[in-house]
């Protein structure tokens, strides 16, 4: 129970009449009486909202949400008293979870029901509990606010924004990959793997017809291929300290996992498996799955992912990638390079070359970028721009380097790195380079 603005009004009131009757004694008898009055009044408006029944609550919400994305929550209020009820209500957010339209306040109508929908926006990943709401409605006279909680607790996680992966399905189906990015070449002939006989079609090359069968059906018959199946991709997730940059309103770690769940979701629709693995900050081991109904354990597994203030060890994670990892596979390792890293990164790639094909994509920093390209204008601006440039420099030298050693490299900012990877993954099968 709290004073509501009205009752302090009043008792504001009652203090200018006490100042008044100690001043002029000839007010001394409307100070006594309105003091009686408002003792009275108040204590009966107290006593009938506690015999006032209390609003519940039915809150709607869907068991997964996705980063940053806001979705809409239906709350209703149901009032059990045979009169209307002012009311205010704060739903139970977690902290990591915002909402602009938040607190409500309105009518809720006697023995009536009231809809509330609100946006939310959650802002981390990882599982959440809805707790109960916070209520509190006027008194009948409006001298006084009750407060309580009401309605239960939810428990949901929010997921990395698998947007890229929607829009790459709805634009397969239309043939439009180009508007990402992503561009399907011809497939060199060693990458392709025997699929089925059919009849011989206009444009089919020679080298392309099957002679034996020709020859038993007395007409034209040519081989019909695909790209390799059955092939292994693992990815290796950075999750230390350098990964935490905020890259637009996500940090970059975020961003290399909508990259990752994009190529997960094109490899597994190709035939081939899937793997990941966290080290720096969640060190955890997704053996590879495969199938497009893999997709959900993918999700499941990466939805709270951690990145954390350590540095990440790449010879640890190099190694415990070699022991898991017997099989030949494509390890896309996910990081942020720096030109220090040269002391330390060529030698866990060279053991992972040994066994497996080897790129090595860097989220390159986009407000840094964007810098660049703006004029200068004083001082300030010209020793950012030359500071810009040879970092840059020398990350592209230290790229270099690594792909004389064999090592594929990307080096994308946050838009781009999603199509970027596609088109790196593609061109491996078109090649048949794994």
């Amino acid at each position: 129970m709290i004073p509501s603005r009205r009752l302090l009004q009043l008792l504001t009131a009652w203090l200018v009449l006490s100042v008044l009757a100690s001043l002029w004694p000839r007010f001394g008898w409307l100070w006594k009486s309105g003091a009686i009055f408002l003792l009275v009044v108040v204590v009966i408006d107290a006593v009938s909202v506690l015999l006032l029944r209390r609003l519940t609550v039915r809150r709607e919400v869907p068991g997964r949400l996705a980063l940053g994305v806001e979705i809409e929550i239906p709350l209703t209020l149901h009032n059990p008293n045979t009169h209307a009820l002012v009311a205010e209500f704060f739903d139970g957010l977690p902290e990591t979870v915002e909402s602009s339209q938040l607190p409500w306040s309105g009518t809720v109508a006697g023995s009536g029901y009231t809809t509330v929908l609100y946006t939310a926006r959650p802002l981390a990943r990882g599982a959440l509990t809805f707790t109960s709401c916070h209520i509190q409605h006027r008194s009948p006279l409006g001298l006084w606010w009750r407060r309580y909680r009401a309605g239960g607790t939810a428990e949901l996680r929010v997921y990395p924004n698998y947007e890229p992966v929607v829009r790459y399905t709805l634009l397969a189906m239309s043939n439009r990959l180009s508007q990402m990015g992503i561009i399907t070449k011809n497939r060199a002939g060693q990458s392709r793997e025997f699929h089925q006989l059919r009849e011989y079609m206009d444009g089919d090359v020679l080298s392309q017809v099957d002679w034996k069968a020709t020859a038993r059906r007395n007409q034209l018959v040519s081989r019909e291929y695909r790209e390799q199946r059955d092939q292994t991709i693992i990815f290796m997730l950075d999750s230390g300290r350098r990964m935490r940059a905020l890259d637009g309103a996500l940090p970059q770690f975020d961003h290399c996992l909508n990259a990752t769940l994009l190529l997960s979701y094109i490899a597994l629709r190709q035939g081939d498996r899937i793997g990941v693995m966290g080290f720096g900050g969640t060190d955890r081991w997704l053996p590879p799955v495969k199938g497009q109904h893999s997709m959900s354990t993918v999700l499941n597994h990466l939805y709270d992912y951690r990145s954390s203030s350590a540095s990440s060890d790449f010879s640890e994670a190099a190694e415990r990638l070699m022991a898991v990892q017997r099989r030949r596979a494509l390890v896309v390792l996910l990081t942020n390079l720096r030109s220090e890293d040269s002391a330390h990164l060529l030698a866990p790639l060279r053991l992972l070359r040994r066994r497996h094909l080897v790129i090595v994509a860097s989220m390159r920093e986009q407000n840094v970028t964007t810098r660049l390209h703006e004029p200068v204008v004083n001082f300030d601006d010209a020793i950012f721009t030359a500071a810009g440039h040879g970092y840059f420099a020398e990350r592209e030298n230290f790229l270099a380097h690594l792909r004389d050693h064999g090592v594929m490299t990307l080096d994308e900012t946050a838009a781009s790195l999603p199509a970027a990877l596609a088109n790196a993954y593609h061109e491996i099968k078109r090649r048949g380079t794994l």
